[in-house]
């Protein structure tokens, strides 16, 4: 499977969306620290979904939508 190269600035639109929509993200982080907490990996020449933050106890509803965003991005 090959990657849309519109894939991963179209993963970090969402995370932008998920970051606005949030309160509490919006007070404690900004935007692009949100972004870096979900860097795109690869294997093999295909995405790895990311892993949830030990840091700024994002919380499991907001890790929810970021795989969400992942999967409808990278599919």
């Amino acid at each position: 499977m090959k990657n849309d190269p519109l894939s991963l600035p179209l993963f970090e639109m969402r995370l932008e969306e998920i970051h606005r929509a949030d309160p509490w993200l919006r007070y404690e982080i900004s935007i692009r620290e949100f972004i870096a907490l979900f860097p795109v990996r690869y294997k093999n020449g295909l995405p790895i979904k990311p892993e949830h933050p030990a840091i700024y106890g994002v919380d499991r509803e907001v890790f929810l939508k970021v795989l969400v965003a992942f999967k409808q991005c990278f599919n």
